[in-house]
């Protein structure tokens, strides 16, 4: 990723931030990973927080739990459990023009082989504070472009 690349993608992040400074609430963008352990903990949000995630995560989601069902990890009802809570945070999911823009071309400055990632990076740039993610990788490949917070965060 050349410097030039890096910068122009930092600029959007730092303007989203600057655009928040003035706002009470700290808006997070979680992925998958990090909503399926909200529910597995039934984890109480704090107030002056915002979730945020693409619309994709819906369906990300659905199939983390599917497959822990098939694995035998959970039952079923747990994981219907899991997923009604999900689908009851209060969360914002995004999936529009820009953003699928700002995600193709994270997904080509990092080199990566598909955007799915690149949407939650894009979004954290375009509209939050920071992400978090419970991918280490992930949180590595990306703090040069957008702030990674633990998930302990939101708590």
């Amino acid at each position: 990723m050349s410097g030039p690349a890096i910068a122009a993608l930092q600029a959007g992040a730092c303007a989203a931030r600057q655009r928040g400074e003035t706002d009470v609430m700290t808006r997070y963008v979680i992925g998958p990973d990090v909503a399926v352990r909200l529910a597995r903990e039934e984890a109480v949000i704090r107030g002056e927080h915002q979730l945020l995630a693409p619309a994709l995560l819906r369906s990300q989601v659905l199939s983390l739990l599917y497959q822990a069902v098939r694995r035998g990890e959970m039952t079923r009802k747990e994981a219907e459990r899991q997923l009604e809570y999900v689908r009851g945070l209060r969360m914002r999911l995004l999936g529009d023009r820009v953003l699928q823009n700002v995600a193709w071309k994270a997904a080509g400055l990092l080199g990566w082989a598909d955007t799915f990632d690149a949407g939650y990076v894009a979004l954290t740039q375009l509209h939050a504070d920071a992400l978090i993610t419970l991918d280490r990788q992930l949180a590595r490949a990306v703090k040069d472009l957008v702030t990674v917070e633990p998930i302990e965060a939101l708590y």
